[in-house]
């Protein structure tokens, strides 16, 4: 089959990721790099290359040659771009967050169903080996039910000029979320509390607490100011215990048979119950080690080709902005729990 025509709009920080992974991808054929800035759009090329850098995105869209465009500009123009790629008429791959709203989401989301095309999340940890492990480990029934999330994501990053710090990195935390809860488990309501002590003038660190339809509770805490680097993921099941820590490259992942089981005792109206305490095996799978870019690459291909929903497809990306809205307007009243609606997968 014919290799898929695409273009990449944006050379800054993880443009020049999606070129190198594009360009790695033999299902594509890289034709573009846009950027505002067409000398860094050719700095990221190099010398030796027949990508060619333009700082005209309408240059891009009118190429017939070009399929697709990977988008990785600053969040506030995802709209406008995505927009004209799809009455363009061309499958559009974009970075988190889809759009700063999720109205402007949902219309795009609209627009890509109305003209057939693919509009794709780049949620790129959905596509890491350990995330896809974990869904399927979930999904088998192998932890039981999921009775709660932690997750950790700090470290001494850098301060956003145009988002706070929820904006910034919670949409990866939350993307996981989605991605691998058991079908039919969402959030039902939402409750944030932030802080900014450095004075910056938003959110430098925020704690999110999402609560399950299972009955379960997630917990998000997310961080700019701190000394260490910490990425850690505990998902406890009824059953077994999962333990992601993705700075540990030697034991990204850890399965505990280990947990507190309740039994019910006695015969009168309070059921007595016991507790007891269980302490099994811990096992590390052997998980493979390759770029998670490249699968989101792959998958955007495959789609396309197949005339399938992508994995993460812009449905994914509304339920991420529906749980940051709602986290905002947590915020706005002092942390109170805000209820969800319409979330469902």
């Amino acid at each position: 089959m014919t290799s898929i025509g695409l273009a990449v709009i944006g050379a800054g920080y993880w443009g020049p990721n999606l070129v190198r992974n594009a360009m790695a991808t033999p299902e594509l054929r890289l034709e573009w790099l846009c950027d505002l800035d067409e000398e860094r759009a050719k700095a990221v090329l190099g010398r030796y290359t027949t990508v060619r850098p333009t700082s005209s995105v309408d240059q891009v869209l009118q190429d017939p040659s070009v399929d697709a465009v990977a988008i990785a500009t600053p969040a506030r123009t995802h709209f406008d771009l995505v927009r004209a790629a799809l009455d363009a008429g061309k499958h559009v791959l974009v970075e988190k967050p889809l759009t700063p709203t999720y109205d402007e989401g949902a219309k795009l989301v609209a627009l890509a169903e109305e003209r057939g095309k693919v509009l794709m999340l780049d949620h790129t940890f959905c596509y890491t080996p350990v995330v896809r492990r974990i869904r399927d480990l979930i999904a088998s029934g192998e932890l039981g039910d999921v009775q709660f999330v932690d997750s950790v994501r700090i470290n001494l990053g850098l301060v956003q000029p145009d988002v706070d710090v929820l904006w910034d990195l919670a949409p990866h935390d939350l993307s996981i979320l989605d991605f691998v809860l058991p079908e039919g488990v969402v959030p039902t309501a939402v409750a944030a509390h932030t802080s900014d002590p450095i004075g910056a003038g938003r959110p430098c660190l925020a704690y999110l607490t999402l609560w399950l339809s299972s009955g379960a509770i997630a917990h998000v805490h997310v961080n700019w100011l701190s000394p260490t680097k910490i990425r850690t993921t505990v998902i406890g099941g009824s059953r077994r215990t999962i333990v992601w820590d993705d700075v540990n490259p030697a034991q990204r992942l850890a399965v505990y048979d280990r947990g507190v089981d309740l039994s019910a005792a006695g015969q009168d109206e309070r059921r007595a119950a016991l507790i007891s305490y269980r302490t099994g095996d811990v096992v590390v799978p052997a998980l493979p080690e390759r770029e998670a870019l490249r699968g989101v690459m792959h998958e955007f291909a495959a789609a396309i080709r197949e005339g399938r929903a992508p994995l993460t497809d812009g449905r994914s990306g509304l339920r991420v902005l529906a749980l940051l809205e709602a986290a905002g307007r947590s915020i706005e009243n002092d942390g109170r729990r805000i209820e969800l609606g319409g979330t469902a997968r």
